[in-house]
This record gives C-alpha cells, sequence and structure tokens, in this order.
C-alpha cells in the first residue's frame, strides 16, 4: 500500500487540533492562544522529535514505520477505528483487531492522567505494563519501558529473583500460582500459537518452579484485594488495588490506594513527596 501523505497531514492536524491540553493531562497556561494542542506537545507524547512531527504535519519526510504509527495512534488518543484509519492512510494494514495489542483506550487513558498523586498503571492480560503514573513508578519502577519477554511481570517472577523483592516473602508461593493460573487461562483463551502460549513455553523451558505448578493445572487463581509491597526505602505498604478491565481492549487499570489514617496511607503520602529519590 501507498502511502497517502496529504491525507496523513490532514488527519494529523485535524486530531491535533480536536484534542485539549486537559484531554492528555496537560495544564492549560492563561497564556495560551493555540486551538488544541502544540506540534511540540504532541511530539512529546508520540515520544518523537518535534522535527520529524511537523514534517509529517507538512506531507512530506519519509514513511513511518509501524511502530511510529502505533506510537503517533497512542499519542493522538485515537479509537481503534482511527488508529486503524491512520495505519490505512499511511500505507499499512491496521492491527489483527481479534490479537489483543499495546493501544490503550482513550477512556482508560483520561482516567489514568487523572491519577497523578495515585499509584495506577494499566497493563494487559499478560502483567506487560503499558503506562504509569508517577507514583505508580515510585512504587514499583519503571516497568513500562521494558521489552521482549520481560514486559510480563509473570515472566521476570520465574526468571529475574530481584522482581520478588518487591512482594512479601510470605505471598511469594501464592503469587507463583497466581501468575501460572493466570497464563493458563490466556492460553486457553487465546489458543495457539499465541504470545501467551510462546510466554509459557520459554518459562517451561528456564523453570522448574514453573513448571512444578504448571503441572498442577490449576486454573481460576484470583489476586487478593490488599498486596503487601516491600518498597525500598518506605519498608511495608499494605494497599488495596482496585481493578477496570477494558474488555475491548483486554487491558487493565490497577489503583493501588491505602485507608486514611493507616501507616501505609501515611507512606503513600512520603513517597508522593519523595518519588523515585532515595531518602539516603
Amino acid at each position: 500500500m501507498a502511502i497517502d501523505r496529504p491525507g496523513v497531514a490532514q488527519f494529523l492536524r485535524h486530531r491535533r487540533h480536536a484534542l485539549q491540553p486537559e484531554d492528555v493531562g496537560l495544564l492549560r497556561g492563561r497564556r495560551r492562544r493555540t486551538d488544541g494542542l502544540r506540534r511540540e506537545e504532541v511530539a512529546v507524547l508520540c515520544h518523537m522529535s518535534p522535527d520529524y512531527y511537523a514534517r509529517l504535519e507538512r506531507g512530506a519526510g519519509p514513511q513511518p514505520s509501524e511502530q511510529m504509527i502505533a506510537s503517533i495512534a497512542q499519542g493522538l488518543r485515537l479509537s481503534v477505528a482511527e488508529r486503524d484509519h491512520l495505519y490505512r492512510l499511511a500505507g499499512h494494514r491496521p492491527p489483527d483487531r481479534g490479537t489483543p495489542g499495546d493501544h490503550i483506550s482513550p477512556g482508560l487513558l483520561r482516567i489514568l492522567d487523572r491519577l497523578e498523586d495515585t499509584p495506577a498503571e494499566i497493563v494487559t492480560e499478560l502483567g506487560e505494563t503499558l503506562r504509569q503514573t508517577p507514583l505508580g513508578v515510585a512504587l514499583t519502577g519503571d516497568t513500562a519501558g521494558l521489552t521482549g519477554p520481560a514486559r510480563s511481570i509473570g515472566y521476570r517472577w520465574f526468571t529475574d529473583p530481584s522482581s520478588r523483592d518487591l512482594y512479601a516473602g510470605e505471598d511469594h508461593a501464592f503469587l507463583s500460582r497466581l501468575w501460572v493460573s493466570g497464563l493458563r487461562g490466556v492460553i486457553t483463551l487465546r489458543g495457539r500459537p499465541s504470545r501467551a502460549a510462546a510466554l509459557a513455553d520459554d518459562l517451561l523451558a528456564r523453570s522448574a518452579e514453573f513448571r512444578d505448578i504448571w503441572d498442577l493445572h490449576e486454573v481460576g487463581v484470583r489476586p487478593p484485594e490488599v498486596k503487601h509491597f516491600v518498597h525500598r526505602e518506605l519498608g511495608s505498604l499494605d494497599l488495596t488495588c482496585q481493578t477496570l478491565i477494558d474488555p475491548a481492549g483486554s487491558h487493565s487499570l490497577l489503583v493501588y490506594t491505602a485507608a486514611p489514617g493507616t501507616e501505609s496511607y501515611e507512606k503513600l503520602q512520603l513517597l508522593s513527596v519523595i518519588g523515585v529519590q532515595p531518602l539516603h
């Protein structure tokens, strides 16, 4: 398919003008005169240089890759239909809608953008972190930037012993069963071949613990409402995890809170101050 450069340019300009700063978690300054977002703001949201984005809006430059189109679609908060339209304009085949991907629905992103003072993250059905709030990064580390199989928390659990340090030791055995049960359920849903099945095959080859639990054929193990974290600076935190599921994208928004007046609540308040900086 050939790229429709004028079509791409017009569509990007239209979507940029339609977005407002508050739609993407930005503050509206008093001196703002721009209708919609500035090109520089969109470039940051799309993880690209302002010059590259500006050339796309002018109908110039090389054909953007599929990865670049996916980044633009997410940055501009496009719906799935709008994303697919942009793929076709750019000369690419849209992703298969029957296969879960990384494209987050605009509605779920709008909710996340309003949770700046709360640890929260959006994850896939394989436990891959797609987006985090700043306080989410302070709590669990920057897991949204991981690549390959290590994006999955279940994969890290069985291949990287340090990944368990964030959770109370008395919960480790249960969490091992939880991850294996969850992965088995996704494989049942998605079948073979699938990313879930490939992940299981990899873990079966790498981890004796995973193999032992896999042989139990457990399904339906449910996560506890309260998660017991062990933060490297603040120590133990008992946080309630509320989950909002987006069935269309097979993504979940996880929000971590603590009851006011508890020690964990006070530690969350301190975490919002120190962020990712060490206390010492």
